[in-house]
């Protein structure tokens, strides 16, 4: 029950940031997630740091995981939304926009955690 409620502590703050920052970078003028992205990368970031510290100094407890790499940093990054925002770009057509996110934020996403680990090294 413990490790559940950890996770639901988390998630519910990583959510309201992820929420605020998408509230005040997403454009709705030019249709770009700005927010969504800048979160999905920077909680890639942040697990990466998380997740190294965790391996190489082995100094997280498995609680402190759960609340931070499983909770915040799930609950902050988004797939749904991303998934969404990219059907978005194809029903209207912007094929151009769809692949430019796509690609940039896999290929950002997951340099972030490569560099969030190395950070810590």
């Amino acid at each position: 029950m413990k490790n559940i409620l950890l996770v639901f502590i988390g998630g519910g703050f990583g959510s309201v940031l992820r929420f605020l920052i998408g509230k005040y970078l997403n454009s709705s003028a030019s249709g770009i997630p700005y927010g969504t992205f800048l979160a999905n990368i920077m909680g890639s970031l942040l697990i990466g740091v998380i997740l190294g510290i965790a391996s190489k100094h082995n100094t997280l407890s498995h609680g402190q995981i759960l609340l931070l790499a499983t909770g915040f940093c799930g609950g902050f990054t988004t797939f749904s939304t991303f998934a969404y925002e990219n059907h978005l770009f194809l029903r209207t057509g912007d094929f151009t926009s769809f692949a430019i996110y796509t690609i940039a934020s896999f290929v950002l996403g997951f340099l972030a955690v490569f560099w969030g680990m190395h950070l810590v090294k």
